[in-house]
């Protein structure tokens, strides 16, 4: 504890080494299986271990894993969570604009501009930031890797904003009521 808060590499490699496998395959995975997903999930905690390594609080019953563990289901569950948010938001936003319907019925075409107009109108409400994320992902389909890479943030830093975004876009998409 005392080399993970001076920032030591090395017992933060041996903190890693020792309960690493451990928290992937017992704590994460089981929470999250997406293996991408979870593989950074397993980064994220260590980063926050790293970040908040002075908040520990050793209890003489518990190894520190307990406090690891915890910090893993934490994120877990904010990714799940996250990832199934973007996941029906793509469904709602594939269902509105679906690409293999090349040839709508002919009294489709105003319905789908309709539905287009909206969209942009809902993204044009939502914090630039918001909607930059959900062109991004869902209309460029990029994966969250380039998403990141273009908003110049972390993967976990754009999962979060892609949730926001998604929350903020079903309030701004809400249907006429006549």
């Amino acid at each position: 504890m005392e080399g993970l808060l001076r920032g030591d590499r090395k017992a933060a490699g041996t903190l890693y080494a020792w309960y690493g496998d451990a928290l992937f395959r017992e704590v994460i995975l089981p929470r999250l299986p997406i293996r991408e997903l979870a593989e950074n999930v397993l980064v994220d905690t260590f980063r926050t271990v790293m970040e908040r390594v002075e908040t520990y609080k050793p209890e003489s019953d518990k190894s520190i894993y307990f406090w690891l563990r915890r910090i893993a289901i934490n994120r877990s569950i904010d990714v799940h969570r996250a990832h199934q948010r973007a996941r029906r938001l793509e469904d709602a936003l594939e269902a509105e604009t679906d690409p293999m319907d090349a040839s709508p019925a002919p009294d489709k075409d105003a319905d789908v501009e309709d539905t287009r107009a909206r969209v942009e109108a809902a993204l044009q409400k939502v914090n630039p930031r918001y909607a930059e994320a959900l062109r991004l992902r869902l209309l460029e389909d990029l994966d969250r890797e380039e998403c990141a890479a273009k908003m110049r943030v972390t993967v976990g830093n754009f999962d979060v904003i892609l949730h926001r975004a998604s929350a903020a876009f079903r309030k701004a998409f809400q249907p006429d009521v006549d």
